[in-house]
């Protein structure tokens, strides 16, 4: 597996994806996580050469600016729809549903994306797949050469394998801080419909063979 889960206080995580070129870091989890984030990627003897950010909340790009600072050149990217929520710019984009409402932290960054992602588009290895609802712009990372899928918030697995769209009384964040639950449940079904062998989270243990527990987590979510 060339997956390597860089988390802190076993509850908000990042990811480094081994690549020819070096490493692809997925997220960058809370402030102050950098040094955590440079160690795993000097314990596998590789340098970080891109950031990919599954969406634009404070808790997956805290330490971008700090990693970007000793980074010269790395390349950033991120969906062309939370790029404007990483500049802050809150503005409603047309064709939005007009009861959902951002939520969830969006602290900013003073880094600048180089690269805008759109779906279908590859990474490395990752192939970048729409899953908007957390956020308007949220996309996964499906993996082609083992089908891990990087979910980022589009499911969690603190407390059990759940969806963002129904809240998980044992880590209600996500769900709490989802734009539209709705859209968050279509994507849960798109994410399931890949078939991923492994699911990869923002929040949450990586898990083998996830296929039932989504199933049951898109379930439990539809019920309402």
């Amino acid at each position: 597996m060339s997956l390597t889960r860089v988390t802190r206080f076993g509850i908000v995580n990042a990811f480094l994806v081994e690549e020819p070129d070096g490493l692809t870091l997925v997220d960058t989890t809370l402030p102050r996580s950098d040094k955590p984030i440079f160690a795993a990627a000097g314990k596998l003897g590789r340098p970080i050469v891109r950031i990919v950010l599954t969406h634009a909340h404070q808790d997956h790009i805290g330490s971008l600016d700090a990693l970007a600072a000793e980074l010269p050149g790395v390349e950033v990217a991120i969906s062309e729809r939370d790029a404007k929520l990483l500049a802050k710019d809150m503005t409603p984009q047309p064709g939005e549903p007009a009861d959902a409402k951002l939520r969830g932290g969006y602290s900013g960054a003073k880094t600048r994306p180089t690269r805008l992602l759109s779906p279908g588009d590859r990474v490395g290895s990752l192939e970048v797949v729409a899953a908007p609802g957390h956020t308007p712009g949220h996309i996964a990372l499906l993996d082609t050469r083992d089908r891990t899928l990087i979910a980022g918030d589009a499911f969690s697995t603190l407390g059990g394998v759940e969806t963002s769209a129904k809240v998980n009384p044992r880590f209600p964040l996500p769900t709490l801080a989802t734009w539209h639950r709705p859209t968050a449940l279509e994507t849960a079904r798109s994410l399931r419909a890949l078939d991923p062998a492994r699911l990869a989270v923002g929040h949450g243990r990586t898990v083998d063979a996830p296929g039932a527990a989504m199933d049951a987590a898109i379930e439990r979510a539809a019920a309402g």
